[in-house]
Protein backbone atom coordinates (compact mmCIF):
# COMPACT_ATOMS: atom_id res chain seq x y z
CA UNK A 1 0.00 0.00 0.00
CA UNK A 2 1.73 3.48 -1.01
CA UNK A 3 1.47 5.64 1.71
CA UNK A 4 -0.96 8.18 2.39
CA UNK A 5 -1.06 11.68 1.12
CA UNK A 6 -0.07 14.70 3.00
CA UNK A 7 -2.38 17.05 5.39
CA UNK A 8 -5.98 16.49 6.42
CA UNK A 9 -6.37 14.05 3.47
CA UNK A 10 -3.48 11.71 4.91
CA UNK A 11 -5.38 12.17 8.27
CA UNK A 12 -8.83 11.44 6.82
CA UNK A 13 -7.16 7.95 5.41
CA UNK A 14 -5.57 6.81 8.21
CA UNK A 15 -8.31 7.14 10.10
CA UNK A 16 -10.06 4.84 7.68
CA UNK A 17 -7.36 2.97 7.47
CA UNK A 18 -7.19 2.10 11.14
CA UNK A 19 -11.04 0.95 11.15
CA UNK A 20 -10.53 -1.57 8.61
CA UNK A 21 -7.90 -3.24 10.98
CA UNK A 22 -8.95 -6.84 12.31
CA UNK A 23 -9.84 -6.27 16.11
CA UNK A 24 -7.32 -7.52 17.44
CA UNK A 25 -4.32 -5.41 15.75
CA UNK A 26 -7.23 -2.64 16.14
CA UNK A 27 -6.76 -3.36 19.98
CA UNK A 28 -3.27 -3.56 20.35
CA UNK A 29 -2.92 0.16 18.44
CA UNK A 30 -5.51 1.23 21.41
CA UNK A 31 -2.95 -0.09 24.06
CA UNK A 32 -0.09 1.79 22.03
CA UNK A 33 -2.25 4.78 22.25
CA UNK A 34 -2.69 4.52 26.29
CA UNK A 35 0.86 3.66 26.60
CA UNK A 36 2.09 6.87 24.94
CA UNK A 37 -0.85 9.20 26.56
CA UNK A 38 -0.36 7.98 29.77
CA UNK A 39 2.85 6.28 30.65
CA UNK A 40 4.66 8.40 28.31
CA UNK A 41 2.36 11.18 28.86
CA UNK A 42 3.31 13.19 25.11
CA UNK A 43 1.10 15.81 23.75
CA UNK A 44 -2.05 14.92 21.98
CA UNK A 45 -0.02 16.40 18.93
CA UNK A 46 2.61 13.57 19.04
CA UNK A 47 0.25 10.77 20.08
CA UNK A 48 -1.63 11.24 16.72
CA UNK A 49 1.69 11.61 14.79
CA UNK A 50 3.14 8.22 16.25
CA UNK A 51 -0.53 6.58 15.81
CA UNK A 52 -0.99 7.58 12.56
CA UNK A 53 2.41 6.54 11.11
CA UNK A 54 1.91 2.77 13.58
CA UNK A 55 -1.49 2.61 11.42
CA UNK A 56 0.34 3.88 8.46
CA UNK A 57 2.75 1.12 8.61
CA UNK A 58 0.37 -1.65 9.42
CA UNK A 59 -1.52 -0.68 6.54
CA UNK A 60 1.66 -0.75 4.36
CA UNK A 61 2.42 -4.50 5.46
CA UNK A 62 -1.38 -5.52 4.98
CA UNK A 63 -0.61 -4.49 0.85
CA UNK A 64 -3.91 -3.73 0.00
CA UNK A 65 -6.07 -5.54 2.60
CA UNK A 66 -5.76 -3.70 6.00
CA UNK A 67 -8.13 -6.48 7.26
CA UNK A 68 -4.99 -8.69 7.35
CA UNK A 69 -3.17 -6.34 8.95
CA UNK A 70 -0.31 -8.16 11.59
CA UNK A 71 2.15 -7.02 13.84
CA UNK A 72 3.77 -9.78 13.96
CA UNK A 73 4.35 -9.37 10.09
CA UNK A 74 7.11 -6.27 10.70
CA UNK A 75 10.29 -6.81 9.98
CA UNK A 76 13.46 -5.04 8.82
CA UNK A 77 12.64 -5.56 5.36
CA UNK A 78 8.60 -4.44 5.95
CA UNK A 79 9.94 -1.43 7.56
CA UNK A 80 12.58 -0.74 4.79
CA UNK A 81 10.02 -1.07 2.00
CA UNK A 82 7.51 1.22 3.73
CA UNK A 83 10.17 4.28 3.85
CA UNK A 84 11.21 3.50 0.12
CA UNK A 85 7.92 3.81 -0.70
CA UNK A 86 7.33 6.77 1.25
CA UNK A 87 10.72 8.34 -0.25
CA UNK A 88 9.61 7.31 -3.86
CA UNK A 89 6.18 9.27 -3.40
CA UNK A 90 7.98 12.23 -2.44
CA UNK A 91 8.58 12.72 1.30
CA UNK A 92 10.90 14.93 2.65
CA UNK A 93 14.88 13.30 4.56
CA UNK A 94 13.23 15.33 7.71
CA UNK A 95 9.92 13.40 7.10
CA UNK A 96 11.12 10.07 6.51
CA UNK A 97 13.55 10.58 9.60
CA UNK A 98 10.84 11.25 11.95
CA UNK A 99 8.64 8.33 10.78
CA UNK A 100 11.69 6.07 10.84
CA UNK A 101 11.72 7.10 14.73
CA UNK A 102 8.13 6.86 14.75
CA UNK A 103 8.69 2.95 13.87
CA UNK A 104 11.20 2.13 16.17
CA UNK A 105 9.12 3.04 19.22
CA UNK A 106 6.36 1.21 17.78
CA UNK A 107 8.45 -1.90 17.19
CA UNK A 108 10.12 -1.37 20.43
CA UNK A 109 6.78 -1.24 22.49
CA UNK A 110 5.44 -4.48 20.55
CA UNK A 111 8.47 -6.69 21.08
CA UNK A 112 8.34 -5.70 24.86
CA UNK A 113 5.09 -6.44 24.81
CA UNK A 114 5.49 -9.44 22.96
CA UNK A 115 3.19 -8.88 19.55
CA UNK A 116 6.44 -9.25 18.03
CA UNK A 117 9.24 -12.32 18.64
CA UNK A 118 12.14 -9.68 17.70
CA UNK A 119 12.34 -5.84 17.46
CA UNK A 120 13.86 -4.56 14.00
CA UNK A 121 13.80 -1.19 14.52
CA UNK A 122 17.52 -0.66 15.95
CA UNK A 123 18.59 -2.44 12.83
CA UNK A 124 16.35 0.07 10.41
CA UNK A 125 18.82 3.08 9.02
CA UNK A 126 17.03 6.61 8.08
CA UNK A 127 18.18 9.68 6.33
CA UNK A 128 19.50 12.27 8.52
CA UNK A 129 16.96 14.99 9.05
CA UNK A 130 18.47 18.27 6.97
CA UNK A 131 19.06 21.16 10.14
CA UNK A 132 18.00 23.91 8.82
CA UNK A 133 18.23 27.51 10.61
CA UNK A 134 15.15 29.08 11.59
CA UNK A 135 14.57 32.14 10.32
CA UNK A 136 14.59 35.20 13.00
CA UNK A 137 14.42 38.73 13.66
CA UNK A 138 17.10 40.95 14.02
CA UNK A 139 17.28 42.77 17.52
CA UNK A 140 16.22 46.04 15.95
CA UNK A 141 13.00 44.41 13.71
CA UNK A 142 12.41 42.83 17.50
CA UNK A 143 12.13 46.15 18.77
CA UNK A 144 9.82 47.50 15.63
CA UNK A 145 7.34 44.73 16.56
CA UNK A 146 6.76 45.01 19.81
CA UNK A 147 6.60 48.86 19.31
CA UNK A 148 4.34 48.27 16.90
CA UNK A 149 1.70 46.13 19.52
CA UNK A 150 2.60 48.90 21.98
CA UNK A 151 0.87 51.54 19.92
CA UNK A 152 -2.12 49.06 19.32
CA UNK A 153 -2.80 48.52 22.86
CA UNK A 154 -2.43 52.41 23.85
CA UNK A 155 -6.41 52.94 23.82
CA UNK A 156 -6.80 50.24 25.90
CA UNK A 157 -8.90 48.11 24.27
CA UNK A 158 -8.96 44.20 26.50
CA UNK A 159 -7.96 42.39 23.00
CA UNK A 160 -5.44 44.93 22.18
CA UNK A 161 -3.94 44.80 26.02
CA UNK A 162 -3.68 40.92 25.63
CA UNK A 163 -2.92 40.89 22.28
CA UNK A 164 0.48 43.08 23.41
CA UNK A 165 1.01 40.91 26.74
CA UNK A 166 0.78 37.91 24.54
CA UNK A 167 3.75 38.79 21.88
CA UNK A 168 5.61 40.76 24.91
CA UNK A 169 6.15 37.46 26.96
CA UNK A 170 6.55 35.40 23.99
CA UNK A 171 9.56 37.14 22.97
CA UNK A 172 10.34 37.53 26.57
CA UNK A 173 10.75 34.12 27.70
CA UNK A 174 10.97 32.07 24.25
CA UNK A 175 8.32 29.74 25.53
CA UNK A 176 6.30 27.77 23.08
CA UNK A 177 2.99 28.65 21.96
CA UNK A 178 1.26 25.60 23.99
CA UNK A 179 3.14 26.64 26.83
CA UNK A 180 1.90 30.20 26.31
CA UNK A 181 -1.85 29.26 26.19
CA UNK A 182 -1.75 26.38 28.79
CA UNK A 183 -0.73 29.24 31.22
CA UNK A 184 -2.64 30.01 34.48
CA UNK A 185 -3.20 33.66 36.62
CA UNK A 186 -1.25 31.71 39.05
CA UNK A 187 1.76 30.54 37.00
CA UNK A 188 2.86 34.42 36.91
CA UNK A 189 4.94 35.29 40.14
CA UNK A 190 5.14 38.84 39.76
CA UNK A 191 7.39 39.42 42.61
CA UNK A 192 10.21 37.56 40.96
CA UNK A 193 9.28 37.88 37.46
CA UNK A 194 9.05 34.32 36.69
CA UNK A 195 6.53 32.69 34.89
CA UNK A 196 6.00 28.41 36.00
CA UNK A 197 5.49 26.30 32.35
CA UNK A 198 4.19 22.96 31.83
CA UNK A 199 6.84 21.87 29.00
CA UNK A 200 7.08 18.76 26.48
CA UNK A 201 6.77 15.43 28.61
CA UNK A 202 5.61 17.03 31.67
CA UNK A 203 8.90 18.93 32.66
CA UNK A 204 8.32 21.93 34.75
CA UNK A 205 10.33 24.95 34.47
CA UNK A 206 10.68 28.37 35.41
CA UNK A 207 11.19 31.17 33.07
CA UNK A 208 12.06 34.73 33.77
CA UNK A 209 10.64 38.08 32.16
CA UNK A 210 11.75 41.90 31.93
CA UNK A 211 10.07 44.68 32.78
CA UNK A 212 8.05 45.51 29.30
CA UNK A 213 6.30 41.91 29.63
CA UNK A 214 5.47 42.75 33.22
CA UNK A 215 4.12 46.47 32.38
CA UNK A 216 2.24 44.24 29.47
CA UNK A 217 0.95 41.70 31.56
CA UNK A 218 -0.17 43.93 34.85
CA UNK A 219 -1.88 46.28 32.54
CA UNK A 220 -4.13 43.27 30.52
CA UNK A 221 -5.05 41.63 33.94
CA UNK A 222 -5.59 44.67 35.52
CA UNK A 223 -7.40 46.36 32.63
CA UNK A 224 -8.12 44.23 29.54
CA UNK A 225 -8.76 40.59 31.29
CA UNK A 226 -12.64 41.16 33.30
CA UNK A 227 -14.17 42.67 30.43
CA UNK A 228 -13.71 39.03 28.43
CA UNK A 229 -14.31 37.17 31.37
CA UNK A 230 -17.78 34.98 30.73
CA UNK A 231 -19.09 32.69 33.89
CA UNK A 232 -17.42 29.78 32.81
CA UNK A 233 -14.03 31.07 31.92
CA UNK A 234 -10.93 29.02 33.05
CA UNK A 235 -8.24 30.37 35.42
CA UNK A 236 -6.45 31.01 31.87
CA UNK A 237 -3.83 33.93 31.74
CA UNK A 238 -4.80 34.28 28.48
CA UNK A 239 -8.85 34.49 26.99
CA UNK A 240 -10.18 34.25 23.94
CA UNK A 241 -12.80 37.00 22.56
CA UNK A 242 -15.55 34.66 23.77
CA UNK A 243 -14.42 33.76 27.26
CA UNK A 244 -12.51 30.48 27.37
CA UNK A 245 -8.69 30.27 26.92
CA UNK A 246 -6.79 31.17 24.43
CA UNK A 247 -6.24 28.91 21.16
CA UNK A 248 -2.73 28.55 19.54
CA UNK A 249 -4.39 29.53 16.34
CA UNK A 250 -4.99 32.97 17.26
CA UNK A 251 -1.76 33.43 18.74
CA UNK A 252 -0.16 31.94 15.48
CA UNK A 253 -2.30 35.07 13.22
CA UNK A 254 -1.35 37.22 15.61
CA UNK A 255 2.40 37.42 15.72
CA UNK A 256 2.35 36.56 11.56
CA UNK A 257 0.19 40.08 11.65
CA UNK A 258 2.24 41.96 14.29
CA UNK A 259 5.54 41.22 12.47
CA UNK A 260 4.09 41.44 8.81
CA UNK A 261 4.45 45.56 9.49
CA UNK A 262 8.04 45.33 10.35
CA UNK A 263 9.75 46.62 7.36
CA UNK A 264 12.01 43.69 5.63
CA UNK A 265 11.19 40.86 8.61
CA UNK A 266 10.77 37.34 7.65
CA UNK A 267 7.32 35.83 7.84
CA UNK A 268 7.58 34.09 11.42
CA UNK A 269 4.99 32.84 13.84
CA UNK A 270 5.49 32.26 17.97
CA UNK A 271 8.38 30.01 16.98
CA UNK A 272 9.96 32.15 15.19
CA UNK A 273 9.66 34.77 17.86
CA UNK A 274 11.13 31.76 19.91
CA UNK A 275 14.32 30.88 17.92
CA UNK A 276 14.55 34.92 18.00
CA UNK A 277 14.68 35.11 21.79
CA UNK A 278 17.31 32.32 21.88
CA UNK A 279 19.75 34.04 19.18
CA UNK A 280 19.64 37.18 20.95
CA UNK A 281 20.07 36.16 24.33
CA UNK A 282 23.40 34.14 22.66
CA UNK A 283 24.17 37.24 20.50
CA UNK A 284 24.02 39.23 24.16
CA UNK A 285 26.65 36.63 25.73
CA UNK A 286 24.46 33.87 27.02
CA UNK A 287 25.69 30.89 27.35
CA UNK A 288 24.04 27.23 25.90
CA UNK A 289 23.12 25.94 29.05
CA UNK A 290 21.48 28.74 30.54
CA UNK A 291 19.63 28.76 26.69
CA UNK A 292 18.64 25.29 27.10
CA UNK A 293 17.41 25.37 30.62
CA UNK A 294 15.25 28.79 29.48
CA UNK A 295 13.90 26.99 26.72
CA UNK A 296 12.95 23.57 28.16
CA UNK A 297 15.20 21.96 25.43
CA UNK A 298 15.90 18.01 26.93
CA UNK A 299 18.68 17.80 25.47
CA UNK A 300 21.86 20.54 24.77
CA UNK A 301 22.00 19.27 20.75
CA UNK A 302 18.76 21.23 20.19
CA UNK A 303 19.70 24.48 21.84
CA UNK A 304 23.18 23.97 19.41
CA UNK A 305 21.53 24.92 16.77
CA UNK A 306 21.02 28.93 17.82
CA UNK A 307 24.96 28.50 17.84
CA UNK A 308 24.85 28.15 14.22
CA UNK A 309 22.09 31.11 13.82
CA UNK A 310 24.84 33.83 15.49
CA UNK A 311 27.60 31.97 13.20
CA UNK A 312 25.69 32.80 10.01
CA UNK A 313 24.73 36.26 10.74
CA UNK A 314 28.11 36.92 11.94
CA UNK A 315 29.78 36.05 8.96
CA UNK A 316 26.57 38.28 7.05
CA UNK A 317 27.45 41.26 8.68
CA UNK A 318 31.43 40.20 8.25
CA UNK A 319 30.88 39.96 4.20
CA UNK A 320 28.36 43.14 4.12
CA UNK A 321 30.68 45.60 6.46
CA UNK A 322 34.27 44.39 6.36
CA UNK A 323 36.76 46.32 3.38
CA UNK A 324 38.34 42.40 3.25
CA UNK A 325 35.68 40.09 3.26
Amino acid sequence: MSPPPHGRTRRVDLVRLREKLPASVADVVRQYERHLTLERDLSPHTVRAYIGDSVALLGHVAGNKPENADVGRIDLTSLRSWLAAQRTAGASRTTLARRAAAARTFTAWAHRMGHLAADPGPRLAAPRPHRTLPSVLRADQAKDAMAAISSGASEGDPVALRDQAVVELLYATGIRVAELCGLDLDDVDYSLRVIRVLGKGGRERSTPFGVPAERALRRWVDEGRNALVAPDSPPALFLGARGGRLNQRAVRSLVHDVVAVVPDAPDIGPHGLRHSAATHLLEGGADLRTVQELLGHATLATTQLYTHVTVERLKAIHDRTHPRS
